[in-house]
């Protein structure tokens, strides 16, 4: 059994921590030079802010092992057994469907269309390359593909490898992130109360 294989999306790490620290700054400097209810509205304000970046950026991630896939979304964290998984499919968004029918969204694993068209574009130029006699071939032109279009690709491979494996069976389990959404409504309900006693 190999350690977790874990795939994020580097652009939405980037874009989160970036917000993060831009939050940081104009809400650090709102506390701290803020007068009056400022350095509360900026409080409570981040409180709600912070944990829905997070969750939307820094947080979605998909582990895959010998036994489960575990998606962790923003506000949910699901585990699946190899055995109950049904399919591995990309459209314009990454899906897993396990056996019950359910639907879940791998938003680490974001399809990107402007990927798929620069490899349908070196898949041609291999085509054509192959058809020329130009030392491409018809596999090497197949093979090509985006980024994430692959990662599914592997994922779909594991699945079927290791969905009969005894570590592999049991039932999905679903779980929600309370340690995002309680701050972020906590922060809500603050931020309520304090605009409307002004």
């Amino acid at each position: 059994m190999y350690k977790d294989r874990v795939y994020r999306s580097p652009a939405g790490l980037v874009g989160g921590v970036s917000l993060l620290g831009l939050f940081a700054w104009l809400g650090g400097d709102a506390v701290v030079s803020g007068e009056g209810r400022t350095p509360w509205l900026a409080l409570a304000s981040l409180l709600v802010a912070v944990p829905v970046v997070v969750a939307f950026s820094v947080r979605p991630a998909v582990f895959a092992n010998d036994d489960r896939l575990r998606v962790r979304n923003p506000f949910r964290v699901i585990e699946l057994p190899w055995a109950s998984v049904v399919s591995l499919r990309s459209g314009y968004t990454n899906e897993v469907i396990d056996e019950s029918g359910a639907k879940y969204q791998l938003w680490a694993i974001p399809v990107s269309l402007r990927g798929r068209k620069k490899a349908a574009r070196q898949q041609a130029r291999e085509a054509h390359r192959a058809a020329k006699g130009g030392g491409g071939s018809a596999q090497a032109a197949r093979s090509v593909r985006a980024e994430t279009d692959q990662v599914m690709a592997d994922l779909r491979d594991l699945c079927e490898a290791r969905a009969k494996a005894p570590g592999s069976q049991g039932e999905p389990s679903v779980r929600w992130a309370w340690e995002i959404v309680a701050p972020a409504a906590a922060g809500a309900v603050l931020l309520a109360v304090l605009i409307a006693v002004g």
